[in-house]
């Protein structure tokens, strides 16, 4: 068909900038031979200088007048980029002239030629058109990783074979063929244990195999832990832990400066012993300094001489008594009131608790940062790895924040201080962090229980970008994160999305108008998704490659199940898994 049979079969009525209306006598004769034709498909509306608006079709309508046989169509499309004379691809442009004279589906060739304007050494890919699967659909594998990653969708859309094909091929990517691992390093926060079968070959951690130790923590993260926030004493139970930690870090590290957050080794035995102290002191009621230990008076100068001699062990002090002619009186202690027993107690039981081993266990206290940093990146001497799973289903719930925090902040430290340290080189060591099921530790509800995972990952997602830490945060509750995060995020995968709310909240952060696509986020397929963003080209409906192997996150094919034989459970082995 010549280009003037096209232009007098398809007509551009209406043109906007977010909109271009067609009218199509013959549709037959309008597409494409051996080519489909429906909603999504792509158009050339081309003018004189062999300029077009490239477009996709959000819908159409069929007019027909009364008492005849003929048919109208009409489109309408989305313009999404501009091409120009020299075959350059520009999103978003549409300064195409008036009027248009030509209108035609875009031809596969075409279609993978726009997407193929990403540089060969830049492309990443790991997705086809949902149109047309002989369409690979790229992105800028630097821009993608680089300025966040959103992967949403409700369960069963696909998100985590999704997210395993994207990883899969990021650790298989070389600029050339050499031996060995490639340079990626990928921590996975796992929250219920289903990446072990997707990467065999990972660094895999839990809370029986991990080493995190106490004395990294932070503030925030120590206030999860031990101070319970809504409690009358809270902000003073914090500044005093804050004050007696510092005082041990500085007697344990004398030959270094030392303040709070200093990531050097403490002794919470020893703090746990100044706090008992502190709690039972009792002393001269006419002189303060003096202190009423049932082994003798001790006098101390200071309160950190006071913390220093508390630290050794506990100890017992006199009882309360009035003074009198032969003995001077005792009183109760600053302390003394009652105000740290609650406080005591949820350490004492924290501590000594199996499940924490992780954090207070022999292991965690005697292990160094360096190690405890390689487990994270992937470096263990003779184990190296580029993907790094912490399996977090073993991790009790109430320290679930403050752990995910604590990695996440050496992690985002570690970036920070590695540029310093090369700044004179070209070295560098990108670290991309996954949060799955991150509405369980991020959530958009500020609430002091998950304080410390917040701020750390919301700082990463301001910050990290200038030192090497990206994000890829992984919800099927995107409505239900922190905006701040979400808000930072450059690159969406989105999947199907069944819950109205969470569909009106990803329309509102999508950074292009995407107008009626949107519209197909309850309808889309398993491993169906829009996909949009600063890496790509154009905003797309792709489908995603397929992953081998793959999680273990897939549904339990009940009917076949229940139609098998009665099983007898191991209720013994069971029970031991159980309370271990």
């Amino acid at each position: 068909m010549s280009q003037t049979d096209q232009v007098l079969n398809a007509t551009v009525t209406s043109v906007f900038p977010n909109r271009v209306k067609i009218e199509i006598k013959d549709i037959d004769s309008f597409k494409v031979a051996g080519e489909k034709l429906s909603v999504g498909s792509y158009l050339r509306i081309s003018d004189s200088d062999d300029c077009a608006i490239m477009a996709v079709i959000e819908n159409f309508s069929i007019e027909q007048k009364e008492d005849t046989p003929e048919r109208k169509y009409v489109l309408e499309a989305l313009p999404i980029g501009f091409l120009d004379s020299e075959g350059r691809f520009l999103r978003g442009g549409t300064s195409i002239a008036i009027p248009p004279v030509g209108v035609q589906p875009a031809g596969n060739e075409e279609i993978q030629k726009i997407y193929s304007q990403i540089e060969p050494e830049r492309a990443f890919s790991f997705s086809r058109l949902v149109q047309d699967k002989s369409i690979v659909v790229p992105v800028d594998g630097d821009k993608f990783f680089n300025r966040h990653i959103a992967i949403v969708g409700s369960t069963g859309s696909g998100k985590s074979c999704a997210l395993v094909t994207l990883l899969q091929k990021a650790v298989q990517v070389k600029d050339n063929s050499y031996s060995g691992l490639n340079n990626s390093h990928i921590i996975i926060f796992d929250l219920h244990g289903e990446y072990r079968t997707a990467f065999p070959d990972a660094n895999h951690l839990d809370a029986d195999h991990m080493i995190l130790p106490y004395w990294l923590l932070n503030g925030e993260e120590l206030e999860e832990l031990f101070v319970e926030s809504g409690e009358f004493q809270a902000y003073n139970q914090t500044a005093l832990l804050r004050r007696i930690i510092t005082k041990n870090k500085q007697k344990l590290n004398d030959d270094i400066k030392i303040i709070f957050d200093t990531p050097t080794e403490f002794i919470i035995g020893e703090v746990l012993n100044c706090l008992i102290n502190l709690s039972n002191e009792t002393r001269n009621s006419d002189d303060p300094s003096e202190v009423s230990v049932r082994d003798g008076i001790q006098e101390f100068a200071s309160d950190e001489d006071k913390f220093d001699f508390y630290f050794l062990q506990e100890y017992a002090f006199d009882e309360t008594r009035r003074k009198t002619k032969d003995s001077p009186g005792v009183s109760k202690g600053t302390y003394n009131d009652g105000s740290l027993e609650k406080f005591i107690s949820r350490i004492r039981n924290k501590t000594t608790d199996d499940r924490l081993s992780f954090l207070f266990g022999k292991e965690a206290e005697e292990a160094s940062f360096e190690d405890t940093l390689r487990q994270f990146i992937g470096y263990r001497p003779d184990a190296e790895a580029n993907i790094t799973v912490i399996d977090l289903s073993g991790v009790p719930f109430e320290v679930l924040s403050a752990t995910v925090s604590l990695i996440s902040r050496i992690v985002f430290e570690y970036g920070y201080y590695f540029k310093r340290a090369v700044l004179k080189t070209d070295d560098k060591s990108p670290i991309l962090l996954v949060y799955e099921e991150a509405h369980k530790y991020v959530p958009k509800t500020p609430s002091a229980k998950y304080n410390s995972s917040r701020i750390a990952i919301e700082r990463i997602a301001k910050e990290g970008r200038k030192y090497g830490v990206a994000l890829a945060i992984v919800t099927q509750r995107p409505s239900e994160v922190s905006e701040t995060i979400f808000s930072q995020c450059n690159n969406f995968i989105t999947m199907r999305l069944t819950n109205p709310s969470d569909q009106d909240y990803v329309k509102r952060l999508l950074p292009d108008s995407l107008g009626p696509l949107t519209e197909s986020l309850p309808i889309l397929g398993c491993q169906e998704a829009i996909l949009i963003g600063d890496a790509l080209v154009m905003p797309s409906l792709v489908e995603i490659d397929t992953c081998a192997p793959t999680p273990s996150s897939s549904d339990i094919d009940y009917l076949q199940e229940w139609k098998k034989k009665w099983l007898y459970v191991d209720f013994d082995s069971l029970i031991k898994t159980w309370v271990k």
